[in-house]
């Protein structure tokens, strides 16, 4: 469950002020901050991999991981300075340019989106076309593909109302549905007794990926640190995939709501659903991008009138660090 506690929130705050700060870290590494988008967590797991196994020292980064949360943005953080990372998603990024936040994608963390929509078990709702009608707990102001449905299925009477980071609400009422990622909330709904299903939201066609981007002006600045961050991150994400048991400990130090069932849920998610490395065997498509991906997104928004000046759509990643297959 992706749970609300405001003392994490401001250790990222703090942590992101001292990694302004810092001019140099010990041992003439160059020191670099990346912005979360959440709490410590195994969807983070193979950031905390690289850094917890070495994989960024090796590339001379001293790296501070600062955990996000409801009150972080991790788009104003990068803009202006404060980390040279964030983790964000493709279609949110392609948002931000077209309001004219100056962020470039640099690689893919997730190849597709696990968010979802949870119903009960015995839920009249089976498919999207069924959700007329029907309340949505989302994240209001931050769900676009609540817009991208209502269009693609002419709903006429479906309701948004606020999520509140939490599964209470959905287990007191049998006609709750709420906005999800498969790999955390039916963990805490089926541990409560309350069999659910999902609805992955990518497999209606709104399909962006999960993504790391920078700064236009710090890519131009610093290839160099771009690469080497790129080059540990999907390093320790390829390793998180196979040994994660001591890089989930570490992280429920940092995050002590975590537990180890709800850690082993998450993983377990990430693995056998692909979401990290995508179809492709072998895992080749770990970080990689599909500009046809980026077009179809950028076109769907520009459809849904969320990016309101039209712009070049490759503008908003770069294929240069990602290794070829």
């Amino acid at each position: 469950m992706r749970r609300s506690f405001l003392a994490l929130c401001l250790l990222g705050i703090c942590l992101v002020s001292g990694g302004c700060k810092k001019q140099q870290a010990a041992g003439g590494l160059t020191p670099v901050v990346l912005q979360t988008d959440w709490y410590p967590q195994p969807e983070h797991g193979g950031f905390y991999d690289a850094q917890i196994r070495g994989y960024y020292k090796d590339e001379g980064l001293d790296v501070t991981i600062a955990p996000g949360g409801p009150y972080v943005n991790g788009d104003q953080q990068v803009s202006v300075g404060a980390a040279q990372f964030a983790m964000n998603s493709s279609d949110h990024t392609l948002q931000a340019i077209g309001n004219g936040v100056p962020l470039v994608a640099v690689a893919a963390t997730m190849q597709h989106d696990p968010q979802a929509l949870m119903v009960h078990q015995d839920s009249p709702v089976h498919r999207f076309e069924d959700l007329e009608g029907h309340a949505i707990a989302i994240r209001l102001g931050l769900s676009t593909w609540f817009d991208y449905l209502v269009k693609r299925y002419h709903f006429k009477n479906v309701r948004e109302i606020p999520a509140t980071y939490s599964v209470a609400n959905f287990l007191q009422d049998p006609g709750y549905i709420q906005q999800i990622f498969v790999t955390s909330e039916p963990f805490f709904a089926r541990q409560a007794g309350v069999p659910v299903r999902t609805l992955l939201i990518s497999n209606t066609g709104y399909d962006p990926y999960r993504v790391f981007v920078t700064s236009h002006s710090f890519l131009q600045q610093h290839p160099e640190i771009v690469a080497k961050f790129v080059r540990a991150s999907l390093r320790g994400w390829r390793d998180y995939l196979v040994h994660p048991d001591d890089i989930n400990a570490a992280i429920s130090k940092v995050n002590p709501a975590l537990s180890v069932p709800q850690m082993q849920f998450s993983y377990e998610g990430l693995r056998d659903q692909h979401f990290i490395t995508g179809d492709a065997p072998n895992g080749v498509d770990l970080g990689r991008f599909d500009p046809a991906r980026w077009t179809s997104m950028y076109q769907q928004l520009l459809e849904l009138k969320m990016i309101q000046k039209s712009f070049d759509p490759s503008s908003a990643y770069t294929l240069q660090f990602i290794p070829a297959k």
